[in-house]
């Protein structure tokens, strides 16, 4: 009978921890486990190796947790001599404090090199030129400019594989936070601040971006897929943005700044230097009537004048019909 008592507890604790592990995702997989770019997978390395030297404090602490809670339980048959003088152990408080010590002296280490070695501004090694991607968070939206190609999108970005990939970001909303989990950590979005990330995808495929940080009632919808193309599906894409796709205009831009979610967009080109007006607009002394002339003419042919109907949903509850 007392056996089966045991064998039940220690089954029911055992289904607790497989309900935890079982809880931690909301997939099939834990996608920041299956990286697919440099530095994902030095991140991924990182948080094995931290949760492996936590592993050797944490565990023997739990078995020894359950085997002093089993040994000294209130038994009259228990055995274990009572020392009500003991105080002091010289060889347990060495292990107890050395071991705790040393494991913080290596995970110290450890994260040095591994910050110093993932800075985000830190730029790829690489034969080929990387490619540079603005990125504006909105409400509740990702706005992404490309200033070598002049065009911009909505809440979908592509690039070439093994090419790595320049991210400028800021806000026009609340702080937010950048991630593309399975490429890199996050990075944070905010107004007045152009901030630098670089990463990279090693091989094709689409992978999940989202808004990291709570930003208002629509916050869950600031998701955005990254793909990753060859070189000539990349270039493709952008020839076929530039030649189907309205232009993105000043006013269209202030109608993408107002609260509300969107569906994907792509424009055919911008207003120059619209993200570094942007990043400015708060600053002291900056013109908030949109800059010279020369600074509002956008990339490319002459669309710049031309209306751009984005489908964004605002909070009044009217959408804005337009091309996708």
């Amino acid at each position: 009978m007392k056996h089966a008592k045991v064998i039940r507890r220690w089954v029911s604790a055992l289904l607790l921890v497989m309900m935890a592990v079982m809880a931690t995702g909301c997939s099939d997989k834990l996608i920041v486990l299956d990286p697919k770019g440099p530095i994902g997978a030095h991140q991924k390395d990182l948080i094995l190796i931290s949760t492996l030297l936590c592993l050797v404090v944490v565990v023997p602490v739990l078995i020894m947790t359950f085997v002093i809670a089993w040994r000294y339980r209130d038994n009259k048959a228990n055995k274990a001599k009572y020392k009500p003088e003991w105080e002091h152990n010289t060889k347990l408080e060495t292990v107890w404090w050395s071991i705790p010590i040393l494991i913080i002296v290596i995970l110290a280490a450890i994260t040095i090199k591994y910050t110093h070695m993932l800075e985000p501004s830190k730029p790829l090694a690489s034969d080929k030129k990387p490619i540079t991607i603005q990125v504006t968070s909105l409400d509740w939206k990702w706005l992404f400019y490309y200033p070598e190609q002049g065009i911009a999108t909505v809440n979908y970005i592509q690039f070439p594989e093994d090419v790595p990939v320049k991210f400028m970001l800021t806000s026009d909303a609340p702080m937010n936070s950048f991630w593309i989990p399975q490429l890199g950590g996050q990075i944070y979005t905010m107004s007045g601040m152009a901030m630098t990330l670089h990463l990279q995808a090693d091989e094709p495929g689409k992978y999940f971006g989202s808004g990291a940080n709570f930003s208002g009632k629509d916050f869950a919808s600031m998701i955005f897929t990254a793909e990753a193309t060859s070189q000539e599906q990349f270039d493709k894409w952008v020839s076929g943005i530039k030649s189907t796709q309205p232009a993105l205009t000043e006013n269209g831009y202030k109608l993408l700044a107002t609260p509300g979610v969107s569906e994907v967009q792509s424009y055919s080109s911008f207003p120059k230097g619209l993200f570094e007006q942007t990043v400015t607009k708060y600053s002291a002394g900056h013109n908030h009537g949109g800059g010279t002339p020369a600074a509002n003419q956008g990339h490319g042919s002459g669309k710049e004048a031309a209306a751009t109907k984005p489908v964004t949903k605002q909070e009044g509850g009217h959408d804005h019909v337009g091309q996708h």
